[in-house]
């Protein structure tokens, strides 16, 4: 039941080549990154998931109760669910490295699976996280590479919070790269160039 949790999209990955599970912002949906990583990576496997959370009819992956205001028992509940969905796809291709990208509640959701579940994915970027709570150590994460990119104008996530992530992760033993813009919320070239470099391996 796990591997068909979500709505989803899936292409299987070639011999030797990694499976990428991708994550849209809010308002997104399956489609948001499929296209653009089979452009980046094409012999990828990916696993794209619809999140399973309307808000005012937007898909996200968990509920918040205002802009930057988790339901946090509910982001853990969901947490849960998507490391097992990764976990079922991810054992379907065992011999497959695992990569992740997410944007926005994306990234957030994709933060929040690796403090539970480190071991789950290999390579992560994270593009313009928002996690406004101070996270725990988190055993397990030195072998993880983490992109991390943001606008240092972003009014939805401020960039000391993007920061204090960025020092965490750090502090983890995590390999850590960055990508930072002038402007806000939006995804500038800058990014994509980072996240191709990242995903090539």
């Amino acid at each position: 039941m796990s591997a068909t949790s979500y709505h989803h999209l899936k292409k299987a990955p070639a011999p030797g080549a990694p499976m990428i599970f991708a994550f849209h912002g809010t308002g997104g949906d399956e489609h948001q990154f499929f296209g653009m990583i089979e452009q980046m990576r094409p012999e990828a496997g990916i696993v794209s998931p619809r999140g399973d959370v309307s808000e005012h009819g937007a898909n996200r992956f968990f509920r918040r109760t205002g802009e930057g205001i988790y339901d946090m028992d509910d982001l853990a509940a969901r947490t849960r669910a998507m490391a097992r969905f990764i976990r079922a796809h991810r054992d379907q291709h065992a011999e497959a490295p695992v990569y992740a990208i997410g944007y926005s509640n994306g990234a957030n959701i994709l933060a929040s699976v690796l403090m539970l579940e480190p071991e789950l994915v290999t390579r992560a970027a994270l593009m313009h996280p928002l996690i406004p709570w101070e996270p725990e150590d988190v055993p397990g994460l030195e072998t993880l590479r983490v992109l991390i990119t943001a606008g240092r104008r972003d009014p939805i996530c401020p960039l000391p919070l993007t920061e204090r992530l960025i020092a965490w992760f750090e502090r983890q033993g995590s390999t850590v790269e960055t990508a930072m813009h002038e402007g806000g919320h939006e995804v500038r070239p800058e990014e994509l160039a980072a996240l191709q470099g990242f995903v090539a391996g």
